[in-house]
């Protein structure tokens, strides 16, 4: 090959024209290497060797490296910045050119799209012509310009530019690309040129969380009102990818925790502590907060998160928690356990009829500060409502003879109501009252003791 200007350089590389096996010369130059001489499949071999003939492929202690900006993944459509690095320390010019090819179809199946983002790139088509390339020659590559050689950097040199995957998932996907490390001499000697590739698995998505339509509730009554340090279920769709209730592991220095398998909760920009999560519900005791008016609930799962869903926050949202949305969530025995099953507290053995004059221990949510006020809203001994506590049963004022956050279970308040002398027998409502807020009724059955 006779000697010319680097700049007009034209390097032979024998390449097949399809279909007749004829060789031809196609070229490459500091404006930008020719198509087909990354080192895939269906390009030419072995790159660009024939021409720079410096030695063989990665044989000079270099190397040509292809750095994303994060795992060796795509998300189909997002559009991702790539660096081509070439490292060479006795080099002082510099070029690439690279391909993404869907792996099945490697010599020929083109894998999105390239950009240049500045004057040291360009995208060129099969054909040799500049992009937008024509159906019949789709694959495109991406290779350096003039300004992007940079005479007389020395050691290493690097090309960026954007790539913007196939908009649906094509499966894996193989970056191809081939780097010169030039000498600068304007000679097609003492270049090394290297050679590499970086396969790429389609990234897997976590779906977004969605709240459902008037999807925040209060979790003993959805009826309730929601305050401060208050129980509450949210419902919806992908909200977790699990379906578990809290440990005793999951809890430090007694506080709760305010995420569970990578979910999390706000109320108003707060941390919700979450007790128990699944796809479709979730159950979380709200933060502290003097915030009063509608504010924005907000669910995140494994990174991705939810449209903000609004409730309305009261000073107090008393609710009785009840076994099977109608009674209430009381007995004489041992009742307090958190469940996971679609009810958010389960008791031992069938609803228990109670007589006149009985006092019950009704389980509550909503009821505000205590004496003193425990982090969380856990302790572990009982600690007494600040405020008044008042019930009824059947429209008749109860005696309550106490109302405390119940030791061990954060947020749930035990309070203890006698049930009146003079009530009739039946299924009767229960309402418990604090500072002007009602709880929404729960039943509890009466029957009047057997005479002799």
């Amino acid at each position: 090959m006779r000697n010319q200007t680097y700049r007009n350089l034209v390097l032979a590389i024998a390449a097949a024209i399809p279909f007749t096996g004829l060789p031809v010369f196609v070229k490459a130059d500091v404006n930008g290497a020719d198509p087909r001489l990354t080192g895939a499949p269906g390009d030419a071999a072995p790159a660009c060797v024939s021409c720079h003939s410096g030695g063989a492929v990665n044989s000079f202690g270099g190397s040509v490296q292809i750095v994303l900006p994060g795992p060796a993944s795509y998300t189909p459509g997002v559009k991702q910045h790539i660096v081509v690095k070439v490292t060479d320390a006795s080099q002082r010019r510099w070029g690439f050119e690279m391909t993404a090819r869907i792996n099945s179809d490697l010599s020929n199946g083109q894998a999105g799209s390239f950009t240049s983002t500045d004057s040291n790139t360009q995208v060129k088509c099969d054909d040799g012509r500049s992009a937008p390339c024509a159906s019949e020659t789709v694959v495109q590559f991406i290779t350096h310009r003039l300004a992007g050689t940079q005479l007389g950097t020395t050691g290493a040199a690097q090309f960026e530019f954007d790539w913007t995957p196939p908009s649906t998932d094509l499966g894996n996907i193989t970056l191809y690309a081939a780097g010169n490390a030039a000498n600068g001499n304007t000679q097609t000697s003492g270049d090394h040129i290297y050679t590499t590739s970086l396969e790429l698995t389609p990234a897997v998505t976590t779906p977004k969380p969605t709240i459902s339509e008037n999807g925040v509730t209060n979790a003993a009554n959805a009826k309730g009102e929601i305050a401060s340090n208050t129980w509450i279920t949210i419902t919806g769709t992908n909200l977790a990818t699990t379906d578990r209730t809290w440990k005793e592991s999951d809890f430090v220095d007694a506080v709760p925790p305010t995420a569970l398998d990578n979910v999390t909760v706000t109320v108003n920009g707060k941390a919700a502590f979450v007790e128990y999560v699944s796809p479709t519900r979730i159950n979380a005791l709200t933060p502290a907060d003097d915030a009063l008016g509608p504010v924005e609930v907000k669910v995140s799962s494994n990174g991705v998160e939810s449209d903000a869903a609004y409730v309305t926050l009261a000073s107090f949202a008393p609710a009785v928690f009840t076994v099977d949305g109608k009674f209430a969530a009381s007995s004489t025995g041992e009742n307090t356990l958190l469940d996971q099953s679609e009810k958010f507290f389960a008791t031992e053995g069938e609803v228990a009829p109670v007589a006149p004059g009985d006092t019950i221990a009704v389980l509550v949510t909503g009821l505000g500060a205590t004496e003193p006020q425990p982090s969380a809203m856990y302790s572990a001994d009982p600690l007494a409502v600040v405020n008044t506590v008042t019930a009824t049963v059947a429209d008749v004022a109860a005696e309550v003879t106490g109302a405390t956050l119940l030791a061990g279970s954060p947020g749930v308040y035990q309070v203890s109501v006698r049930v009146p002398a003079e009530v009739s027998e039946g299924e009767l409502p229960v309402v418990i009252r604090i500072n002007g807020a009602n709880s929404p009724v729960a039943t509890i059955t009466v029957k009047l003791p057997q005479t002799q």
